[in-house]
């Protein structure tokens, strides 16, 4: 393993050239692996596993006693005891590359499904209770199995099944990742680009609405049927994901965060963020602190 400069490992995965992907099934009592990153997707599922916290970029949530996560794009991860008591936990991982399919493989109609589902979780992705049951079959027969076609079957088939469920949501915000926000609407593209690119400063709605030639009104309508946000919560989480990867990333103060992130109040601040991200900014930045490698 080696260490970045802002003092997240970066784990270095067993998974090499010639193997199509890397599986590990283990039961343990107690989550001790601290926050990393890694290239390779990772499909992770645990189980027995309640009371226990998930972080994903900057989503930090309780878990209940079964989870299911696929990460991607070298997005900050682990899973940490916080409340769980449970003394036999199982966890199986499962890490390939994207080489694994090809992107000229990947970029076939038949595989649609799965290449965007790949691409969603450079946010990282959480799947619900029914699809988890689901491919829990799929899960412990590849556990079973020797390495080999079969395997690798068994896998595409559970990745196409997650693919085509809509029982899952993204869990980090693209402004943490640096990730692309996805949408096919020139229009919204461009604002998107206008808020990122001014978010310090004070945003008028119909600075935002003269961008796209419309009324205030309809560009208010327009964007949340495209966004399923309003333009205010949207210009919120942009602030807040540039919040919280300084608040991993830097040494700046809370107050010097929330002025440079354009809030202008930092009780306001405070209030948002325990709102959205259900803790406080300085406790934010503790659960990165508690699992960051000292150089």
């Amino acid at each position: 393993m080696q260490n970045t400069n802002n003092k997240i490992i970066t784990e270095i995965t067993p998974l090499s050239e010639k193997d199509s992907f890397y599986l590990v099934d283990r039961y343990k009592d107690a989550f001790n692996y601290p926050i990393h990153r890694h290239a390779e997707y990772e499909l992770n599922f645990v189980s027995h596993c309640a009371g226990a916290r998930r972080v994903v970029g900057d989503s930090i949530e309780e878990i209940g006693d079964f989870d299911l996560v696929l990460v991607g794009n070298g997005i900050e991860h682990a899973w940490e005891q916080a409340d769980c008591s449970s003394k036999r936990i199982r966890e199986i991982t499962l890490q390939f590359s994207r080489d694994l399919f090809g992107d000229s493989f990947l970029q076939k109609t038949t595989m649609d499904s799965i290449r965007q589902m790949l691409d969603r979780s450079s946010n990282g992705i959480c799947f619900g209770l029914e699809t988890i049951m689901r491919v829990y079959g799929h899960l412990d027969n590849i556990t079973k199995m020797e390495a080999g076609f079969d395997r690798m079957i068994q896998l595409v088939m559970m990745l196409h099944e997650l693919a085509e469920s809509d029982d899952y949501r993204v869990l980090s915000s693209s402004s943490f990742t640096n990730a692309p926000a996805c949408t096919d609407s020139r229009r919204v593209r461009k604002v998107q680009q206008y808020i990122q690119e001014h978010f310090k400063e004070e945003i008028r709605l119909q600075e935002l609405a003269n961008l796209v030639g419309m009324s205030p009104t309809a560009f208010s309508r327009f964007f949340k049927l495209r966004t399923g946000r309003s333009i205010s919560d949207y210009m919120i989480d942009i602030r807040l994901g540039i919040a919280t990867r300084l608040l991993v990333d830097s040494t700046m103060s809370v107050a010097e965060i929330c002025y440079d992130c354009g809030f202008n109040n930092v009780s306001h601040f405070n209030r948002i963020f325990r709102r959205k991200k259900g803790c406080s900014p300085r406790e934010f930045r503790e659960t990165y602190k508690r699992h960051k490698i000292l150089v």
